[in-house]
């Protein structure tokens, strides 16, 4: 998997990815103290409110930003991105007012909103091969999970001998950093071929990819993530320390076993993609989180919740999250061309997010209204559907290569060279603007 950071360009990506994963770690404890001297009491409602603040952000801005990633180099709106974000962070040190930390995180949310899904439009045409490609993503997820460890150790670390306003300041360095990284390579930033209007920019990427059957079953495991993924995320903290009664080291623990799922999935799924296709692993993937959720409401049922059926639950659900989540970036860019992936890659970002935005408060409604085992059965309700709307409307098999007929260009159109029937690598363009045989 490391060999594909022999490649120059990819590995300072890879280096800005790192830097600013650790920088944002960094900040998500920052905040949470930050909000507690300002709000006191209420800083659990300050912290949810800047959660849903960040949701808004990734779902209204990230469209927007991906239709106008084309008019600006990519190199050069990365880094102002970064150097946006380093700001917002580096004003919240300085606030003395909940609404202005409301500001700040709305305007560090709205850049990563554009920044995010623009970067990983840019793996795709940095690692062109398919497989180096799959490696990225396998890495990526990687350091995803073990950021999720690393963080907040360093911060443990750091707080023993600084403020805590002094993480803000390492979360500025690694945006900085980022943005050194990102200037020090050159990157592709491929234009569309004719000039399109405001309306039609904004809404390309989200019309490109519902129009695309392996996306709208993409769409469907994306809540099947966010359901499953919220369970997690969300009760957690009640199950470990309500429910079990157990020290916040066992929480810690806890959520280990989640990230110990996920990474072992990152790293087994280079291979396993090299032989088994896309579909088969992702609805897969969402079975087995489906099959845990089910499992630990039986063996609660039975027995009463436990810490090792829990540790093992969650092993298994992470195990199947990242089944899911690592192989979405070859579907978006197996389903567009250069010039169209960052609209679709902020599609992507802005509907996995909606998901979540969903979930993350229904997951808290259920446990809080009801008990573990009628949330467990919601959820898995929710996961089921998903996985059933997803072979609905993804069919098997999904090839590359369609044969179509044109209807829909004049005869002189450039396409149409080698006639109006023929075969390629079908995406959905200006020339194909549906999914079907006959244009």
């Amino acid at each position: 998997m490391l060999d594909i950071l022999s490649d120059r360009t990819y590995r300072n990506l890879f280096a800005a990815q790192l830097v600013a994963l650790l920088g944002t770690g960094l900040a998500t404890v920052a905040l949470g103290l930050l909000a507690y001297d300002l709000a006191g009491d209420n800083a659990a409602m300050v912290l949810g409110t800047v959660f849903a603040i960040k949701m808004v952000a990734y779902v209204t801005i990230a469209p927007v930003a991906g239709a106008f990633a084309t008019r600006v180099p990519r190199r050069r709106l990365l880094v102002c991105l970064d150097l946006v974000r380093a700001g917002a962070v580096g004003c919240l040190p300085f606030v003395n007012e909940i609404w202005q930390v409301y500001l700040l995180i709305f305007l560090l949310q709205s850049a990563s909103a554009a920044f995010t899904p623009t970067f990983q439009a840019t793996i795709p045409d940095v690692l062109k091969d398919e497989e180096r490609y799959t490696r990225a993503l396998s890495l990526s997820r990687l350091v995803y999970d073990l950021e999720n460890l690393a963080s907040p150790t360093l911060a443990a670390l750091l707080l023993a001998i600084v403020g805590y306003s002094s993480l803000f300041l390492g979360t500025v360095a690694g945006f900085i950093a980022s943005a050194l990284f990102v200037l020090s390579v050159a990157l592709p930033s491929p234009k569309p071929s004719e000039p399109r209007g405001v309306y039609d920019q904004i809404t390309r990427g989200l019309r490109i990819y519902l129009a695309t059957p392996r996306l709208r079953g993409l769409l469907a495991l994306n809540l099947a993530v966010s359901s499953a993924g919220a369970m997690v995320l969300v009760n957690s903290v009640v199950l470990v320390r309500g429910t079990l009664d157990l020290p916040e080291t066992a929480l810690a623990w806890t959520m280990f076993a989640f990230g110990f799922g996920s990474m072992l999935a990152a790293l087994s799924l280079p291979r396993l993609l090299d032989r088994v296709e896309d579909r088969p692993v992702m609805i897969g993937g969402s079975v087995l989180m489906m099959a845990s959720l089910f499992a630990l409401a039986l063996g609660t049922a039975a027995l009463g919740l436990s810490w090792p059926l829990l540790l093992a639950a969650w092993a298994f659900v992470g195990l199947g999250y990242s089944a899911v989540l690592t192989p979405s970036g070859r579907l978006l860019r197996r389903s567009s061309n250069p010039e169209d992936r960052p609209a679709l890659f902020a599609a992507q970002f802005a509907l996995s997010h909606a998901c979540w935005l969903m979930t993350y408060p229904l997951a808290g409604w259920l446990m809080t209204r009801f008990d573990l085992i009628a949330t467990l059965a919601v959820l898995t309700s929710l996961v089921g559907l998903a996985v059933l709307a997803a072979l609905r409307v993804w069919p098997s098999p999904d090839p590359e290569i369609i044969e179509h007929t044109h209807e829909n260009l004049p005869p002189d159109h450039p396409h149409l060279r080698g006639g109006r029937h023929h075969a390629h690598r079908f995406v959905v363009d200006d020339a194909h603007p549906r999914w079907t045989s006959q244009l």
